[in-house]
């Protein structure tokens, strides 16, 4: 499979041959319709504006429009319809497959809209679909105020969101999707429709898991809450079946208010870790306690009890921080291939398998990551908004990393391995923001009893499949 190219993984939906651009006079129309950028090849900032996060995915367009409000949006797209290019819709930029890019296509580039308006009587944020997490959570926390969102700061709030939306207050207050109150989404046909739990609610449950199948949502409102400071940090252990064992243990008898992430990475070069881990494969918690500060001994106790300790940094810090530890380590223009798949529980052959190959994880920027998907994520049920694995408990991420183009075929070959060797242990399908181009086939499975219901919508809002460059869901 060519996994440059996510076009080679869609479904075959018969769509108008793309008109060629240059001279193109409609082309000065689009830029006069456009109050943002409108950049083409041969544009001096044509290279930059066509980068997306996962440096696998080295595409070229035919157009990006930079757009600097809703009305952009809009003639992108009616552009993109009109024209029979392929549509390309870019928030954060960091969809693992790419679909913030596409060849010989349209991108529309949210990144200019990151406006946030913060209603602390409501515990309300309005946030454009261009944020990302980092600009979120830095207007919210102002009014000790936030959401569930990523654990990577520079992570999109769009992409985030509407596949689902796991992260460091998912177990006190459930997914970024179960957050969501109302959107604003330019639909196929060029119009902008609000949408809630009253107005197109088809629409608004469809956009709460179902990706970016429906529109381009160019604004989000989330419910907030009261999160200030938080107990966080990473404590790193040897990698041991056992402390994984211990890990599902704690996460079934502690507290919704300690969200912990079990990660597996080879030992980070991090001044509280001592020199003789770097390098070598160890397994870890990232932690954040979103209760009181006087528990917080109680909560270094359990993690301590976990294993040996070998390194730890974990203390009050700002909500925000918490979630930007990781971005030095993970910076854009990285190759990245995951997999991802959920379990109702993470049993002792998952836990065996994960060992092993977190024993021969081929680069320091390669991991593993399991979520925990528990409390209030499971006090929604499985048909009240499109993300249908209520019954999981875990959702696990891994792949590799790595700065080399070189590594990518025997790193994509170790992935897939390691994914063959989990689906015993898990169930049908997996988170779908953790899916890669090759994983079209899951689609169905990923959306589960909710499938078909999604199909409806779709053919409602986007009969001739123009968003289409994604987890495709045919209409």
């Amino acid at each position: 499979m060519d996994t440059t190219d996510p076009l080679t993984t869609l479904p075959d939906t018969p769509h108008p041959a793309p008109l060629p651009l240059e001279g193109l006079e409609a082309l000065d129309t689009l830029r006069g319709a456009v109050r943002g950028e409108v950049v083409v090849p041969g544009d001096p900032d044509y290279d930059e504006a066509r980068k997306v996060y996962n440096a696998i995915h080295d595409r070229r367009p035919a157009v990006v429009v930079r757009a600097a409000d809703a009305g952009d949006v809009i003639a992108g797209v009616l552009f993109a319809r009109d024209h029979g290019l392929p549509l390309a819709v870019r928030g954060g930029a960091h969809a693992v497959a790419g679909y913030g890019t596409v060849d010989d296509g349209l991108v529309v580039d949210l990144s200019p809209m990151r406006a946030v308006r913060v209603d602390p009587a409501a515990r309300t944020a309005r946030a454009e679909g261009g944020c990302t997490w980092g600009d979120f959570n830095h207007a919210t926390h102002a009014f000790g105020l936030a959401t569930t969102g990523g654990v990577v700061s520079t992570t999109g709030i769009a992409g985030l969101t509407l596949g689902g939306g796991m992260g460091n207050l998912a177990r006190r207050y459930g997914l970024s999707c179960d957050n969501l109150v109302e959107a604003d989404v330019v639909t196929a046909d060029g119009t902008l429709v609000t949408c809630d739990a009253e107005r197109h609610p088809d629409l608004f449950w469809a956009l709460r898991g179902g990706g970016g199948n429906f529109g381009v949502v160019t604004s989000f409102v989330y419910r907030l809450h009261p999160v200030d400071d938080v107990l966080g940090g990473v404590v790193f252990y040897p990698l041991d079946a056992d402390v994984a064992r211990n890990w599902r243990d704690l996460v079934a008898g502690s507290p919704e208010e300690l969200n912990t992430i079990f990660v597996m990475v080879l030992g980070p070069d991090m001044p509280f870790l001592p020199e003789r881990w770097h390098g070598r494969p160890v397994c870890g918690l990232v932690t954040c306690f979103s209760g009181p500060p006087e528990e917080d001994g109680k909560v270094l106790a359990l993690l301590d009890e976990l294993g040996p300790v070998v390194g730890r940094f974990v203390e009050r810090m700002p909500y925000p921080v918490v979630n930007t530890l990781f971005d030095e380590d993970l910076p854009p223009g990285l190759y990245h291939y995951w997999k991802g798949n959920f379990s109702r529980d993470l049993s002792d052959g998952a836990i065996d398998v994960h060992v092993r190959y977190g024993a021969t994880l081929p680069s320091m920027e390669s991991d593993t990551a399991i979520f925990p998907i528990d409390g209030a994520c499971h006090r929604v049920g499985p048909e009240e908004s499109a993300f249908a694995y209520r019954d999981a408990s875990f959702s696990a991420a891994f792949g590799t990393t790595h700065t080399d183009p070189a590594d990518n075929e025997a790193n994509i070959a170790w992935t897939r391995a390691y994914d063959e060797a989990l689906r015993p242990h898990t169930q049908e399908a997996g988170y779908v923001n953790f899916m890669d181009t090759d994983d079209q086939d899951r689609v169905r499975a990923n959306y589960r009893q909710n499938y078909d219901r999604l199909r409806t919508v779709k053919r409602r809002y986007d009969p001739g499949n123009l968003f289409r460059l994604n987890h495709n869901i045919e209409p």
